[in-house]
């Protein structure tokens, strides 16, 4: 029996089973490839998603737990809030390599979405386990700051 999900505003019915995790229902069911594997194990962060508006590692998520929720990967973020982040990142010149740009972006953007003004401790504990082999972290701490400001 097809499971359903709900990503980016679109219904996909996935024949998949129940414990398949997301990240893998989200690449190859639905073939939206932003959403990168890192580790399989939800430490580095590289599959990170939003499921009704949570940052979610979408590794460890199974489809079944995801069922009737709203799951919005980097492809869907349209919010102004989003917008500002991907802004800021661009002008800063956040990403080396990129790879685990997407899950940066999805961290900051749900953190955002409920403070506007963190403090570097809130930015410390929001993006926690959000690894970047690059070390751009002192460009993204920057990029979170210069969003937040914009949005002030």
């Amino acid at each position: 029996m097809p499971i359903t999900i709900q990503v980016n505003g679109a219904s996909h019915a996935l024949d998949a089973t129940p414990d398949t995790p997301l990240l893998w229902a989200i690449r190859d069911h639905v073939h939206l490839t932003g959403t990168k594997f890192g580790c399989g194990m939800a430490m580095c962060g590289a599959c990170t998603v939003h499921v009704d508006g949570q940052p979610t590692r979408s590794c460890v998520t199974p489809i079944s737990a995801v069922q009737g929720k709203a799951i919005t990967t980097i492809e869907g973020i349209e919010s102004v809030v989003a917008q500002a982040i991907q802004q800021a990142w661009i002008e800063l010149e956040v990403p080396q390599c990129g790879y685990c740009q997407s899950g940066q972006i999805m961290s900051a953007t749900a953190l955002l979405e409920k403070n506007r003004q963190p403090s570097d401790a809130d930015i410390d504990a929001a993006m926690a386990g959000n690894i970047c082999r690059c070390a751009t972290y002192v460009r993204i701490r920057s990029a979170i700051k210069q969003a937040a400001a914009q949005l002030a």
